[in-house]
């Protein structure tokens, strides 16, 4: 018999932060919050579009789109910190005599 209370293993931390680093929001599309993803998307395209506009014309690259920058890098660290936050619940719960009661964690962790 198997025991039907066991929930599947999360998604691997480190192979959400790789995602997430080779295509933005793909780590979140990995994690079942699609929206969320397409959130820091969109973000991600109007602030790069609006740093493109007021920087510098002397400006690089990386200076004229530091605003889509910015959210890219926040939308990784938010991926990585959702997987590892589910990953580590799942590991609390899985453990032999650990404490299995649900706490106060939200439902979207």
């Amino acid at each position: 018999m198997s025991d039907e209370t066991a929930t599947p293993a999360p998604a691997n931390p480190y192979l959400v932060l790789g995602a997430a680093i080779i295509l933005p929001a793909s780590g979140h599309v990995m994690l079942g919050v699609p929206a969320r993803g397409l959130q820091f998307l969109f973000f991600m395209v109007i602030l790069g579009w609006i740093t493109t506009k007021l920087a510098p014309v002397d400006a690089g690259f990386i200076g004229r789109h530091a605003g889509g920058f910015l959210i890219y890098a926040l939308s990784i660290l938010d991926a990585y910190r959702i997987a590892r936050i589910r990953h580590a619940i799942w590991v609390h719960n899985a453990r032999p005599g650990g404490d299995s009661a649900e706490g106060n964690a939200p439902s979207n962790m």
